[in-house]
């Protein structure tokens, strides 16, 4: 440390600010100066010792649309290009999912925050990495790492006045992997894991959601002008730690890919370049078991297994949660067992074990994946097992075409239900290794020629005749077999084309009907059957929905009926009112008496156009929203002003892909803009052209984009 403070001049400061310190101990605006400036010191010394990133070899390059394209010489340069970019349009995003992974998130946000700090500290997310950072990651991705968080920690030492908690920085590659396994632990279903023990209701877990997401890829066999198309497609929040940030990432050790990410993540997460690219969806195998402890009746925190009572691991968490202008201290124990993280609850003791706890490799697998240049590296790179989930959606400029029903799926006894709780007090439900992605559902250039994905079964993929079989598989996988709307809707679509081109692709892609056989989990056949003679107060509602094409077109008056009734049922539902999951006549009388009551009291007529009762919102600007619940073209909304509501998640950043023999042809749309910062001129400004389903064209060309700069500069200035 003493020659790098040397080599940076600041020997003499340190030594002045210390003697400022010990001889003006009663100046107390002195002594936070020196704290300050001290404190930056240190951020710049811990940043010198992991590399040296000259900010002027760096070129961050914004686009009309304020897209960054992150020009360098490496890669380190360009996740340091890239973090720098990424705070200037969202650093309290980035921050608040860092502060997570720290556990310091209660120091921003009270008691909400310090909960998932006690989350991140039960699932031994920093530990974990401390012990395994030197041995499992490969060190080029630790330069990539330390390249990203000296473009963070430069961008906070500019703007202090952005930072939220002065103890997150500064920030190291472990914070970020530490974050990285937290996030991919919740997807993998801790949370929801954890609500089931504290509530008592574990008998069983639940491995289907709700959601949306679609990924289509279409090869030669299949398209009208012989080239590979690909859909990328991920319905995701448009807010938030894990809604998209849009970039373009161009070093000169071969990393040139356009695509998106979310906060805190060093490379693309689904994207194209110029040889490949893929899509993402949320897929449901079993990734988590809970297991129920057999306790010693003499001692609480022993447990049996294999007839031994074995000692539960003990730590006291200590929380820091912010409390009006208080900062005060918490403590909480957490415990853990050979499963897992475990809980002590009034109705027993329950560990958890997913493959996201032992495996802090995520982010480096995504980076493999971006730097790929043929299936075969790419493939090379989902062998690494590090993502435990995912559905994998590939196309290639080779007219390749993939799918894998991707996870880290642990081995398991075939001798228990691994849908419900296990008994933990045995070796024979302990697993310790996981399917190799070879035993994982998944297709390679079917005779159909074309591959789809919208969180539905597996085994429904393509073509009948191509079609995997569930029976063929390890059935403590546990996959999903279920179809939604989105998929019922994309067959009707495709059998109507033997061959596809490219505009009747993103017709496909953009499509608002909903099947003719709805996909609820509520039964909604009774919805439609009614009759207005029998119901005169409700008659105007029940014509307007037995009237609805059942499209979500913003000029849609039936659409509006129908989502007020999707949205009732939802919202009774989550109030533990079950009364209407099953919609009798006497129920849907109800629920319409309500939606036209509603309708009346807002807007003065029960024949609302969609557009005027959904809105896309973001700063100052709204506009009308298209769009309805599990339609292709998906979006879910929840409650605005004045009776209306605003979009929430579904439809937010769409990549399509054409791989030409002249080269991949791009083209990609956000649902607000590429900044996050109001007062941006790219913070809403693609709003109209994603609501009207227009797209914009993308190019991996570092000339081009060049030429069709709005600016270009380096991080700092």
């Amino acid at each position: 440390m003493i020659e790098i403070i040397t080599e940076f001049g600041l020997i003499k400061n340190l030594c002045y600010l210390t003697n400022s310190y010990f001889y003006n101990l009663n100046t107390r605006q002195r002594m936070k100066n020196i704290f300050l400036n001290f404190f930056f010191l240190f951020i710049c010394a811990t940043g010198f010792c992991q590399q040296k990133i000259n900010p002027a070899a760096i070129d961050i390059v914004r686009d009309s649309f304020g897209v960054p394209h992150i020009f360098a010489n490496t890669d380190a340069e360009v996740a340091y290009g890239l973090a720098y970019a990424h705070a200037e349009d969202d650093f309290k995003t980035i921050q608040l999912g860092f502060l997570s992974g720290k556990s310091m998130l209660g120091l921003y946000n009270g008691k909400a925050g310090a909960r998932i700090d006690y989350i991140a500290r039960l699932l031994r997310c920093q530990r974990t990495v401390k012990e395994k950072y030197e041995t499992d990651i490969d060190a080029d991705y630790k330069k990539v790492l330390e390249g990203y968080c000296g473009g963070f920690n430069a961008y906070a030492k500019k703007h202090p006045e952005e930072v939220l908690v002065k103890k997150l920085l500064p920030l190291m590659p472990q914070d970020m992997l530490a974050y990285s396994m937290l996030q991919l632990s919740i997807s993998s279903g801790a949370d929801g894991a954890l609500t089931k023990i504290y509530n008592g209701s574990i008998t069983a877990l639940d491995n289907f959601k709700s959601g949306g997401s679609n990924a289509y890829a279409f090869n030669s066999n299949k398209t009208a002008d012989g080239n590979t198309y690909l859909n990328i497609n991920a319905h995701q929040p448009l807010d938030g730690p894990v809604s998209w940030y849009e970039a373009h990432l161009c070093s000169k050790e071969g990393w040139n890919i356009t695509g998106a990410l979310f906060a805190c993540a060093p490379s693309i997460l689904l994207g194209c370049n110029k040889d490949l690219a893929w899509a993402h969806t949320v897929n449901y195998p079993d990734k988590i078991d809970v297991y129920q402890l057999e306790i010693n009746p003499q001692n609480k925190l022993q447990y049996k297994f294999d007839g031994q009572w074995l000692q539960l691991e003990e730590e006291t968490v200590q929380l820091k949660v912010k409390v009006g202008l208080l900062k005060i201290g918490a403590r909480r124990k957490a415990y853990w067992s050979k499963y897992g993280p475990t809980i002590i609850t009034k109705t027993g003791t329950f560990s958890m074990r997913t493959g996201a706890l032992f495996d802090i490799r995520g982010l480096e697998e995504w980076y493999r994946m971006n730097k790929a240049t043929s299936f075969t590296s790419f493939y090379k790179a989902l062998k690494m097992g590090a993502l435990p989930g995912y559905n994998v959606m590939y196309a290639d400029k080779a007219d390749t075409i993939f799918y894998l029903s991707n996870g880290k799926i642990p081995i398991r006894n075939k001798n228990y239900n691994w849908l419900g709780t296990l008994p933990g007090n045995t070796s024979s439900t302990f697993w310790e290794s996981y399917h190799p992605i070879e035993d994982l559902p998944h297709y390679i250039n079917p005779p159909s020629g074309y591959l789809f994905n919208s969180n539905h079964s597996p085994f429904n993929a393509t073509a009948l005749s191509d079609n995997l079989r569930n029976a063929d598989f390890d059935k403590t996988m546990g996959y999903e077999t279920n179809e939604n709307n989105r998929s019922t809707r994309f067959m009707e679509l495709l059998a109507l084309h033997q061959k596809i081109d490219y505009e009747t692709f993103k017709k496909i892609k953009f499509d608002r009907q909903y099947p003719q056989q709805l996909y609820f989990p509520t039964h909604t056949d009774t919805m439609f059957l009614l009759d207005e003679k029998d119901y005169p107060a409700i008659a105007d509602i029940i014509t307007g929905l037995k009237n609805w094409d059942r499209q979500a077109n913003a000029t849609s008056t039936g659409a509006t009926i129908f989502a007020e009734c999707y949205y009732f049922v939802v919202d009774k539902i989550a109030k533990n009112d079950n009364s209407f999951s099953n919609l009798t006549k006497q129920k849907t009388a109800e629920m319409f008496a309500f939606v036209k009551a509603h309708l009346l009291k807002n807007f003065g007529k029960t024949t609302v156009l969609l557009g005027d009762y959904q809105k896309l919102v973001k700063g100052n600007k709204t506009i009308p929203l298209p769009g309805l619940p599990d339609v292709i073209a998906s979006m879910e909304s929840e409650p605005y002003k004045n009776g209306m509501r605003k979009g929430r998640q579904g439809e937010s950043f769409i990549e399509l892909v054409k791989f030409t023999k002249a080269g991949p042809q791009i083209e990609s749309i956000h649902s607000y803009g590429a900044s996050k910062k109001e007062g941006s001129k790219h913070y809403n400004d693609q709003m109209e052209m994603f609501t009207a389903q227009k797209l914009k064209p993308v190019t991996l060309d570092k000339e081009t984009v060049y030429k069709n700069a709005e600016r270009v500069y380096h991080p700092g200035e």
